[in-house]
């Protein structure tokens, strides 16, 4: 008992607690930063960017989507990134809930591999709530701000996350498709302005280079690589983010990790193989056998190829092994 109260103390000198307004605001977001044992992204990501690969975000929807992500990443031992969009925290009825949920799992599961649980595409307000829920990352998309606008509360988030050992992710030019309600159409950022906002201190960075949220279409115009590489040269060590992971073809995704990109989101695809699964078990009749409609048995096609996808994503990505590193 001591030795918690011990850390309790030291943690509190580390974040400067008498000097820091919002943290003597929630001091019980800080017991909760002792206990908990999920970790903010910024070191799985730095190694990344170093060892030229990329660590997976994997959003998720429900339980099924969670434990799959989890015993995945186990089983391949990489480390993962889980991501929630603020319609899926609705949908989770609350981020407190997400955040209890992925903390018991993590812990009764046995996982051992780092696990971080980020927010994705968050407003101003999202961030706060996310952080007062216990996520241990977050990202603030200002990208659809005036570019000033999104440099000021970008520069107060990244405060406020560091100050409580939160990684952050900031964005500059929009990803193209739609994210909860929020339609980008796929310009590719400003390298000057992906600097700008790099120099915060923000810990990856996402900048619109070509990628669109959800199928892309038949015309798509690939990723720009000349932008990319523009903006790896202007940021250094920055690790990046390639959001719009679902089909992006191999070789696109190769290269862009070879050019600084050191986290790649992906969601549709497992929404896409969760469905397929589902649909051919229930085609083939397989929920009318016996006790076949049981929700446990219904779901555990979807959560199979949930399974699947995330592995083919790790192999790919390069991030299988890469745990312990």
């Amino acid at each position: 008992m001591l030795n918690f109260w011990l850390k309790i103390l030291l943690f509190y000198n580390y974040m400067g607690y008498n000097q820091r307004k919002w943290v003597r605001k929630y001091p019980n977001i800080i017991l909760r930063r002792i206990l908990q044992m999920l970790v903010s992204a910024t070191e799985m990501l730095k190694k990344a960017k170093a060892g030229h690969y990329a660590v997976g975000q994997f959003n998720i929807n429900n339980l099924e989507w969670t434990k799959a992500v989890l015993l995945t990443a186990q089983e391949l031992q990489s480390p993962v990134i889980l991501g929630v969009s603020e319609g899926a925290g609705k949908y989770m009825t609350g981020f407190e809930t997400v955040a209890a949920m992925v903390k018991a799992m993590d812990e009764s599961l046995g996982i051992t591999v780092p696990v971080a649980l980020h927010l994705d595409h968050g407003t101003y307000e999202g961030c706060y709530k996310c952080v007062k829920a216990g996520f241990t990352s977050i990202m603030f998309d200002g990208s659809h701000y005036p570019f000033e606008e999104n440099l000021a509360k970008s520069t107060e988030l990244v405060n406020v996350a560091h100050q409580l050992g939160l990684s952050i992710e900031c964005e500059v030019g929009s990803i193209g498709g739609e994210e909860d309600g929020v339609i980008g159409m796929g310009e590719c950022a400003d390298p000057a302005e992906c600097k700008t906002i790099a120099d915060l201190g923000v810990d990856m960075l996402a900048a619109g280079i070509g990628n669109i949220h959800g199928k892309y279409p038949a015309n798509w115009k690939g990723l720009s690589f000349e932008t990319l590489d523009a903006i790896q040269q202007k940021t250094g060590v920055m690790p990046l983010v390639l959001h719009g992971g679902t089909g992006i073809p191999a070789d696109m995704i190769k290269k862009a990790i070879s050019l600084g990109v050191s986290k790649i989101n992906v969601n549709t695809e497992c929404q896409l193989s969760f469905a397929d699964a589902t649909r051919k078990y229930i085609e083939a009749g397989k929920d009318l056998e016996g006790k076949g409609f049981d929700p446990r048995k219904l779901l555990a096609p979807g959560f199979e190829a949930i399974k699947a996808t995330v592995k083919e994503k790790m192999e790919l990505f390069g991030s299988v092994g890469k745990a312990n590193d």
